[in-house]
């Protein structure tokens, strides 16, 4: 594991690592923020999880998260969105291949030997992260957009894993949207019954633990209609009898000037959550 970027950050530190994968077979960038209070305890983690197209710098340079992490003691951790490299599979389009990896395990075959977010997410980088760090076995997962759906399938199809989970714009109902649609098939294959344990609304009626959700959705959000679909969750969240708190603000859009203004409410959730 190598530390390439290291900058004073709210009494903290943000910094960047990059280290060898093996369960994606390729090099990986990760984020983490720790916040003066690891100097002398351990701290819960909240795992963020970004969009389409992202990398690692996208969160810890416009959401503004530091702030809140420093003020709650919490430590964030920022992967990259998908496995990279010259080896690994890709395609043109910005909604597939490398910065488009949707946060699960690809069966397909141009897909399946890098393609393994899921098992990234979950266990391998929080492995590396309480290994090296002054980081509890205290977890909350969040994200935005395709993370927000990777941040909602990931915590309610991990019974126990998390104790918080939020999500900003998500993907609700990958396999009723284009972008899930187009992922699904492409790395799942087209048997739709493979999809289930990847679509949150599929997930709840399923789900064995009653994780809260928290869900902050802008009205003026360009996708709003056609790829994420909140209402889908409502009602999904509704017949399964499951704790959700989802909020819609007027005027707000889909990029990260939406995230910036809701991230410290966020952040003071997951650490209610996680240091209870």
């Amino acid at each position: 594991m190598q530390l390439i970027e290291h900058r004073a950050c709210f009494g903290g530190w943000q910094d960047v690592y990059r280290h060898a994968s093996s369960v994606l077979g390729c090099t990986m960038n990760f984020a983490v923020y720790l916040p003066p209070q690891a100097e002398t305890e351990r701290l819960p983690v909240l795992y963020w999880l970004s969009g389409l197209t992202c990398t690692e710098q996208n969160f810890i340079a416009k959401a503004g998260a530091q702030r809140y992490a420093a003020e709650h003691g919490v430590i964030v951790v920022a992967p990259d969105t998908s496995p990279r490299g010259a080896g690994v599979a890709d395609d043109p389009a910005y909604d597939l291949g490398q910065g488009a990896g949707f946060y699960l395990n690809a069966t397909q075959q141009l897909w399946a030997a890098h393609y393994r977010m899921r098992d990234y997410v979950v266990d391998e980088l929080p492995a590396l992260v309480e290994t090296n760090f002054p980081a509890s076995d205290a977890r909350g997962i969040s994200g935005h957009s395709m993370g927000g759906h990777g941040a909602l399938t990931i915590a309610l199809g991990n019974p126990g894993r998390y104790r918080s989970v939020s999500a900003f714009s998500p993907i609700v109902a990958p396999a009723q949207v284009p972008w899930g649609e187009k992922a699904f098939t492409a790395y799942l294959g087209p048997d739709r019954a493979e999809w289930v344990r990847h679509d949150a609304t599929e997930l709840l009626k399923i789900a064995t633990e009653r994780l809260p959700l928290l869900v902050d959705q802008g009205e003026a959000d360009e996708f709003l209609a056609t790829q994420l679909r909140p209402e889908l969750l409502r009602e999904a969240c509704a017949e399964a009898n499951h704790p959700l708190t989802l909020r819609l603000h007027p005027g707000y859009d889909h990029s990260y000037y939406f995230v910036a203004s809701f991230i410290g409410e966020h952040i003071a959730w997951h650490a209610r959550a996680m240091k209870s």
